[in-house]
């Protein structure tokens, strides 16, 4: 099937039109839930729906007709979903229902100030149709312009729903029995980590230390929104700590910034709500892009991507516990075949991968270090164009270079070079990358090391070299798979 130019093969896009964070995901009777910001009448920012798809595998998605729009109360901001198994909140007769939290964004007659306010909406169809609540809004504060966002769960612990909510430059905790009725429990983010933009999107969840259940610790994700001076434009910053149902700690020094992504485009992500326990998993998808030039990105008839579903974990490296993420496993059923090989001594200008071309492909890669100060491989290349993923050795830093990607023209602060230490292990440098028509994500060493970043190739542009500097270098193992297209 012939794509539009830059539409991903394999990466969740809209149809048509407009689309930012998700939203709403959540896992019920078998389906995997994706609602996203959406604007339906045009390519840039607009009044704010909630779109909608499905799936299965999180792979193949069916497009949904539209699940919230605008009403009295303003449009659809971001929010979460949750299974209201136990009917805590009396919307549903003999089974459980799916409720959607979400934010009311308006601005009151006679004010020139924004108001941002909590709602509910529910669906006791597997989330084909929703009927919002009829006592909207269930919470609001006139003290924060910018109150928005909610993250519900269920706290086994406490016996309550919890909410987290982005409070400007804060995130502000609350308690429910019901879904309903809400009160204030805490507040955290004053003094810690990144405050370069408004705080947005947060998530709050578990998850166990080297897959041991024993030994825990709580996760916040906090997206930190765009602002001018600032080249990088958005991203995602994450704490590692403790929460008693009440309260998050923060276990690292205050001014410490951890970053979830080292690239430029992954932003506002969530996780999943309501995986099962045989599962166990906690998986999270950003939207695919950053707020310096989503609006202007080179597309035409549709705008923004999301990520790659990806697995959360944590694992101890060296006495310090580090978030890994890694691309779902249901992803592999894209591969069409693989091509391997094994301990080859790639020398300066050499190119084994010199006959493969293809504009969508998964590789994975094992380097032992050997002479060369760099090393690595360049993907969707042409004679004109290529992006970079390399790692330099002196540096201990794995990098994505889409300077000369190919369309860098619409936005000054698009091209660039993103990078990120990682530390070879035993000598080792473990790359795994996922290129598509119109994005590059890598994943390094064990998932510790992500850059995320879009990309604007011709089509033509078909390359894949593998490539060192300065050296030689001893690729132990390798493997290319071209991927077949969701569509």
């Amino acid at each position: 099937m012939e794509l539009e130019k830059y539409r991903s093969h394999y990466h969740f896009t809209p149809e048509l039109n407009w689309m930012n964070d998700p939203n709403g995901l959540v896992y019920f009777n078998g389906e995997y839930h994706l609602f996203y910001q959406y604007h339906p009448h045009g390519t840039t920012w607009g009044p704010m729906h909630w779109g909608h798809a499905i799936s299965s595998d999180m792979v193949h998605w069916k497009h949904c007709p539209i699940a919230l729009a605008p009403d009295e109360h303003g449009a659809i901001f971001s929010g979460s979903a949750v299974v209201d198994w136990k009917n805590t909140s009396g919307l549903f007769v003999g089974k459980p229902g799916l409720v959607a939290i979400f934010t009311h964004h308006d601005t009151p007659p006679g004010s020139d100030r924004q108001r941002q306010r909590q709602s509910l909406a529910y669906s006791d169809d597997n989330g084909r149709t929703w009927t919002k609540y009829s006592g909207n809004p269930v919470l609001e504060d006139e003290r924060f312009p910018d109150y928005r966002d909610p993250k519900v769960f269920w706290h086994e612990r406490t016996n309550q729903w919890v909410m987290i909510l982005a409070t400007g430059q804060t995130v502000c905790i609350y308690h429910s029995l019901n879904l309903i009725e809400w009160t204030f429990a805490s507040e955290f983010g004053e003094g810690q980590g990144s405050h370069d933009g408004v705080w947005e999107c947060p998530d709050l969840f578990e998850l166990s230390i080297d897959g041991d259940a024993a030994r825990t610790k709580w996760i916040m994700i906090v997206s930190i929104g765009s602002v001018p001076e600032l080249a990088e434009g958005s991203r995602t910053q994450y704490f590692i700590g403790e929460f008693d149902g009440s309260t998050f700690v923060n276990k690292q020094t205050p001014e410490s910034i951890r970053w979830l992504d080292h690239g430029r485009d992954n932003y506002a992500g969530v996780s999943w709500s309501d995986i099962s326990a045989e599962d166990g998993r906690r998986m999270y998808i950003g939207w695919m892009s950053n707020w310096k030039y989503a609006q202007v990105t080179p597309t035409e008839q549709w705008r923004s991507a999301m990520t790659v579903p990806r697995v959360l974990s944590l694992i101890t490296r060296d006495g310090v516990i580090k978030l890994i993420q890694q691309p779902v496993i249901e992803l592999t059923k894209l591969r069409t075949r693989t091509e391997t090989w094994n301990s080859v001594i790639v020398e300066e200008g050499d190119n084994p991968l010199s006959h493969m071309a293809m504009d969508c492909c998964e590789i994975v890669a094992e380097f032992e270090l050997g002479t060369a100060e760099e090393f690595g491989f360049k993907v969707r290349t042409s004679e004109n164009h290529f992006t970079v993923v390399g790692y330099q050795v002196r540096e201990q830093e794995l990098f994505v270079d889409r300077s000369s990607s190919g369309d860098i023209s619409f936005h000054e602060d698009f091209t660039g070079r993103h990078a990120v230490r990682l530390e070879a292990l035993n000598q080792r440098v473990i790359i795994h990358i996922w290129v598509d028509s119109s994005s590059v994500e890598v994943f390094a060493g064990n998932g510790e090391a992500v850059i995320t970043d879009l990309i604007f190739p011709d089509p033509e542009d078909q390359g894949l070299e593998v490539y060192t500097r300065g050296g030689n270098v001893h690729l132990i193992s390798l493997e290319v798979s071209p991927l077949q297209s969701i569509g």
